[in-house]
């Protein structure tokens, strides 16, 4: 009896630290489908990290395994790469005094952000350069999650940035007959699973290597690196399979929901606050910076402005397509938005003592 009570007893020790882990999952997936009935923005994100949150409100055991996370952030981080393409790279050459007006333009973004957040609401420094980034809010996310910042404070500011930018986006492309599509890592050509498997694990080696030079998000950082660069020379081509993207986003909110547990609705409110003022920030730079480069480039202001503006990359490429812009150079604008912040962001958090 206490043999067969032993082999009950190591049989629920090892299922039980799965069931945190099926929990979250379940709720994740629950989340997902119920933004994307209600038509959500981002529902694969928003949706996982909202129902996450509110169980560990709740008070439910919500888990995500150090292991699988960073398997997570190997995934998207092939996902965001996989943006680069052949035309991106023509077009970076093509057009090189807007990607050199990008730089002073999110550079000055991000230090009045800063500046906004930790004056008006109490942000520490380097949650107030995650909050301040225009952009690459995966790579954000990351980043919180891997630096232990209050990633809750961080995700409510960056995730009201992209609503308050996206949300007139769906409809006016739905009136003139774009589709926006769900899935921002999945292209309209899929990547061969010979090709994303030999990302993974060059992207896992450099991505190893990375840590030991004590990078933030080193995994994710890495896989970036190696996508981009396998993309941008044409070795590689494709998005991730529509289910990974799917899964990646999924994931990702249930990571940021893990974090939500012993949130206030005071703290809440001032993360609100402090998405709208970002945003404002955010868009004024972007008229300063785009009415000027447009008429110097002989371009409709209209199309400077949606490469310029800070958005999420495929809603901002299908609004350029509907406003008759150049997708080459609105895409490869947005890219390179990415691409600068990938290293920007890091640099300002290396100046940003916690």
């Amino acid at each position: 009896m206490q043999a067969v009570a032993g082999r009950d007893s190591a049989g629920i020790m090892q299922i039980r630290p799965l069931a945190p882990l099926v929990q979250t999952l379940a709720i994740a997936a629950l989340g997902a489908g119920l933004a994307a009935l209600l038509h959500m923005p981002a529902a694969l994100l928003t949706g996982p990290a909202l129902a996450v949150s509110l169980a560990a409100l709740a008070g439910c055991d919500m888990q995500v395994p150090d292991r699988l996370r960073d398997l997570v952030f190997v995934v998207l981080g092939v996902g965001i790469g996989s943006t680069v393409t052949d035309r991106t790279t023509d077009a970076i050459l093509r057009w090189p005094l807007a990607f050199l007006a990008l730089v002073p333009m999110l550079a000055l973004t991000m230090v009045l952000g800063q500046w906004a957040l930790r004056r008006g609401f109490g942000f520490d420094r380097r949650s107030a350069v995650l909050a301040a980034a225009p952009g690459h809010l995966s790579f954000v996310i990351g980043l919180g999650l891997d630096m232990g910042v209050d990633v809750m404070r961080v995700t409510v500011a960056q995730s009201l940035r992209l609503l308050m930018l996206t949300l007139l986006v769906p409809v006016l492309a739905l009136l003139m007959g774009v589709g926006i599509p769900a899935n921002a890592l999945a292209g309209s050509q899929v990547m061969g699973w010979g090709a994303f498997a030999g990302l993974i694990g060059l992207s896992a080696l450099v991505g190893l290597g990375l840590q030991r030079l004590r990078m933030p998000a080193a995994l994710l950082v890495g896989a970036m690196i190696v996508s981009g660069v396998a993309h941008g020379a044409g070795w590689v081509s494709g998005g991730l399979h529509p289910g990974l993207g799917a899964a990646g986003f999924v994931m990702l909110g249930a990571l940021i929901g893990t974090r939500f547990s012993g949130v206030r609705p005071a703290v809440l409110a001032q993360a609100a606050g402090a998405g709208v003022v970002t945003t404002a920030i955010a868009g004024a730079m972007t008229v300063l910076f785009a009415l000027p480069l447009a008429w110097a480039m002989g371009l409709p202001e209209a199309t400077v402005m949606t490469a310029f503006a800070p958005g999420g990359f495929e809603t901002m490429v299908a609004l350029g397509a509907v406003l008759g812009s150049q997708p080459g150079f609105v895409a490869a604008c947005h890219v390179m938005r990415l691409l600068i912040l990938s290293a920007l962001i890091p640099a300002m958090l290396r100046l940003s003592p916690s």
